[in-house]
């Protein structure tokens, strides 16, 4: 078994106009931003997925930009997501996955199925929406995460309902979303939403050595202390981990993701 499992740190996409000349240097053309976003972080959550379908030749672009090692998370399409029937989501999940983002092969990494804030925990419903979660497609295996964020999800039932078909709870911090930190998959998927203006780098020297302690404990298969559980404890293993810094003050998302990068 591994030590550690492996870990990626990165930002909610890459185009944002106020990061050209805070982040991106001052001239350098719109179409090199995810080539030179790339070198800098491990991995990308792609949110333009969420609102539209893209096209094969968008994902191939992607995966010939960025360097082999890098990883793209996906935000599933909200048609899937943004309804009162979930077990009805069959033929929104399935086309997503045939619209071209196995193209990105190896580069593609967990799919984020994020949920109105408003949706509540039903049991039944919610269970059948996992069933129509595929484990693999076209040879690849695909991993699964889901963002809850309404505070009836925080029960013990909900966290043995994902851990049994291997999902990740995302796990929300520094914001007003609930928090269901139980590692439920063989990874874990933060979303971080604490950066301020006052700080250069995004957040403080004590903030990113706190998110720098968990992170190492994550991927060794131990659980930070200082997080929201809510269900029962299960033996740990050693698991990748998978961090976005998003929202906050944005304009200094990138430089938190970098400075924690360098913190590793």
């Amino acid at each position: 078994m591994a030590e550690s499992g492996a870990i990626r740190i990165g930002i909610g996409g890459w185009t944002y106009e106020p990061w050209r000349g805070s982040f991106y240097p001052p001239g350098l053309p719109q179409k090199r931003e995810l080539e030179y976003v790339s070198r800098k972080l491990t991995s990308i959550e792609v949110n333009g997925t969420y609102y539209r379908s893209q096209k094969p030749e968008t994902f191939q672009k992607w995966h010939d930009e960025t360097p082999e090692d890098f990883v793209f998370a996906l935000k599933a399409p909200r048609f899937a997501t943004n309804r009162k029937v979930l077990a009805e989501a069959g033929e929104s999940i399935e086309r997503f996955f045939t619209s071209g983002v196995m193209a990105l092969a190896s580069k593609l990494g967990p799919i984020n199925w994020q949920f109105m804030a408003t949706k509540k925990f039903d049991p039944e419903d919610f269970q059948a929406f996992l069933d129509l979660l595929p484990t693999s497609h076209e040879g690849h295996s695909l991993q699964h995460a889901v963002e809850v964020r309404h505070e009836s999800f925080c029960t013990p039932e909900f966290v043995e309902m994902i851990r049994a078909k291997g999902v990740a709870a995302v796990v929300a911090a520094d914001g007003d979303f609930p928090q269901i930190a139980d590692p439920t998959a063989p990874f874990i998927y933060a979303r971080i939403m604490g950066t301020t203006e006052e700080e250069p780098l995004g957040y403080s020297v004590a903030a990113q050595e706190l998110w720098l302690r968990r992170i190492k404990t994550w991927a060794s298969g131990d659980l930070p202390e200082d997080m929201n559980y809510c269900g029962a404890g299960e033996t740990t293993s050693a698991r990748d981990v998978y961090l976005y810094v998003i929202s906050g003050h944005k304009i200094r998302n990138p430089q938190a993701a970098t400075s924690l990068i360098e913190g590793l």
